[in-house]
């Protein structure tokens, strides 16, 4: 259960607890000591014994969220925001609202949460993106996924697969452990494996030395196998703070290191910045092991859960570092995994998800947002704990999609972003509604669009060696061909292609000037950006020509009233005048008029298409050269 990670702080209690009032001391008593199952079944008897009361009510809640127990919770919160709440208990019944696949009722509790907590990170996302759920749906697939062979029925997460084919993951199997309150199963150990040729993963068995009384894991391992971080209890070191009121005792989670020699794995120790006001844990060592990062509800975060990194040089730790609001939301943030090439992965809750923790990943290489992974990894449950081994293409994410924590393998889906830009040759502009088309080297067309306003298009393609792309547009030369190669196995990167078109020069003869057909929108005068492109190099001509005197002659089909056609040429004649004096053209050397359809350059009575078009035409006539 994903609250065993990310909220518990181990506890010893003797005595007797202080009670909210005289039926829920037993209850009470549980409930404060994580003991959450337990408490539920004693809070429940009074709900059913007709002792409940809102407090009740809540702490039920409390006991299901607790546990992810999302039906249950559901049930209770409802009864709970009969009364007006605090907004955590609104934004909490919204998660297990999602988590129940219930979106509508979980936006309805949002927009509480957003009215009561107006600045909160996850409010303005949740503003800000009214309509999430269908972008999140329509992302495209990174990754196929399978449950590993190496999960049992009980908890499994945490897995990281070593660069010398070993997996090392935490598990609550161990059934001859003692069991905790929180879930009723073993206390967690540290267990590796091997990862076969094959992609299965076998001989899974408990580390020895490393694992304590108390709970153990999960574990990150430096690139040369020689050095585990990993998280246990601070009652090893026998610290702990004391609440006297509840006569109790408890603990944190701690980060230690230990080191390798043979297959054995000694001298681990405490890392020297752990505190038992907090939790530090979750660890994942970069590459170079000069960074390590961890997750912790230190102070100086953004609230609950954060993701930190330290420097580290042998045994010398710097300052932790909270990474930034990029990374962290008022909610948790957990499960951080660094990989070779610097992609952070992590979980968060307070993100915009698809309910409960989802992965999310970020390149610290560059400055972009940190964006959610998508399905099928993140679904209405706990998504988390997600590994990447760059090597090996190859990751490990955990869930509770079934209803206990599993370990799931993430194979890559190898896919591509084309990003084309068309730009003129000569002016170096964008060109709007340009045909880009992508095809593979026998010529099968991939895709096929027009550059939208900024001369770009983009498609997500499969990944094969090489693609070829190539553009057209009307007015200029068909682009060169550009063949890109694809790097080996890449997934979810952008490859750019620029192209330039160079625009058909106009043939100057003895009597006119003629260029690619002028566009006119239908039953429209104004001048269009295509037609606008043609007609400035007619204002190159006449620059070039500073004698040249132009008559502009612009022609109708037949379809229409005579009337009518003469008076629409007419006008378009009149635009194309004023477009070439806007562009500096003195007055004397242009003038234009319509002519309708009096002077069809193909007489034919049942025209066709093609016959219509040659007949809607702009004539350049030179009066004067």
């Amino acid at each position: 259960m994903r609250n065993l990670y990310i909220t518990l702080s181990f506890v010893m209690v003797s005595g007797i607890l202080s009670a909210q009032n005289q039926y829920t001391t037993a209850a009470d008593k549980l409930f404060d000591r994580y003991e959450y199952v337990d408490a539920a079944k004693e809070y429940l008897k009074l709900a059913e014994g007709n002792k409940a009361d809102s407090y009740v009510y809540k702490q039920l809640a409390e006991s299901y969220y607790n546990v992810f127990n999302t039906k249950e919770a559901v049930k209770w919160y409802a009864k709970v925001v009969e009364q007006k709440q605090d907004a955590e208990t609104y934004y909490k019944y919204a998660q297990m609202l999602k988590a129940e696949g219930n979106f509508n009722e979980s936006d309805k509790q949002m927009q509480q949460f957003a009215q009561l907590a107006p600045n909160d990170q996850r409010a303005k996302a949740f503003v800000s993106k009214p309509n999430y759920l269908p972008e999140l749906k329509g992302q495209t697939k990174l990754y196929d996924i399978a449950k590993s062979d190496v999960s049992s029925d009980k908890t499994d997460f945490g897995a990281v697969l070593t660069n010398d084919n070993n997996v090392y993951f935490s598990s609550s199997r161990n059934t001859s452990r003692k069991t905790n309150g929180w879930n009723e199963e073993p206390y967690l150990d540290i267990y590796k494996a091997t990862y076969n040729a094959n992609g299965t993963i076998s001989d899974a068995v408990a580390v020895e030395n490393i694992n304590t009384k108390w709970h153990d894991g999960p574990a990150s391992i430096s690139s040369d196998g020689t050095t585990m971080y990993y998280g246990s209890e601070s009652f090893n070191e026998k610290e702990f703070t004391k609440d006297k009121p509840k006569n109790a005792k408890f603990g944190k989670i701690y980060l230690y290191k230990a080191t390798k020699e043979g297959d054995k794995w000694v001298n681990s120790k405490p890392l020297p910045f752990n505190n038992k006001a907090y939790d530090v844990r979750n660890p994942s060592i970069s590459k170079d092991g000069k960074t390590l990062y961890f997750s912790s509800n230190m102070p100086g975060g953004f609230g609950g859960e954060d993701i930190w990194k330290v420097s580290v040089n042998g045994d010398e730790y710097g300052t932790p570092e909270n990474l930034g609001a990029k990374v962290n939301t008022e909610a948790n943030e957990s499960f951080p995994f660094i990989t070779d090439d610097n992609v952070l992965f992590f979980s968060s809750n307070g993100k915009t998800g698809f309910g409960g923790l989802d992965v999310f990943k970020m390149d610290l290489n560059k400055s972009d947002e940190a964006i959610n992974v998508g399905e099928p990894v993140n679904t209405s449950k706990d998504d988390f704990a997600f590994t990447y081994n760059t090597s090996k293409k190859v990751g490990f994410f955990s869930s509770n999609r079934d209803g206990v924590d599993n370990i799931y393998k993430a194979d890559p889906v190898c896919n591509f972003r084309a990003v084309t830009t068309v730009r003129d040759e000569i002016t170096g502009k964008e060109i709007e509604g340009a045909l880009v088309v992508l095809t593979d080297e026998k010529q099968n067309i991939l895709s096929s669009f027009t550059t939208d306003i900024s001369g770009r298009t983009e498609t997500t393609l499969k990944c094969l060696p090489v693609y070829i792309s190539y553009a057209t547009k009307s007015g200029y030369e068909n682009s060169n061909i550009y063949k890109v190669e694809i790097p080996d196995n890449e997934f979810g990167i952008d490859m750019t292609v620029d192209i330039t078109l160079k625009p058909i020069a106009p043939i100057i003869t003895e009597k006119e000037v003629i260029l690619q057909p002028i566009y006119f929108e239908f039953n429209r005068s104004n001048i269009t950006a295509e037609g606008a492109a043609e007609l400035d190099k007619l204002v190159a001509v006449m620059n070039e020509y500073p004698e040249m005197v132009i008559f502009a002659k612009s022609h109708t089909d037949s379809r229409g009233s005579d009337s009518y056609n003469m008076k629409l040429s007419d006008r378009r004649a009149k635009s194309t005048v004023q477009y070439l004096i806007s562009k500096g053209i003195a007055k004397e050397r242009i003038s234009g008029q319509g002519f309708g359809e009096s002077e069809p350059k193909v007489a034919c009575k049942s025209c066709t298409e093609e016959e219509h078009a040659q007949n809607r035409r702009s004539e350049f006539l030179i009066m004067k050269k």
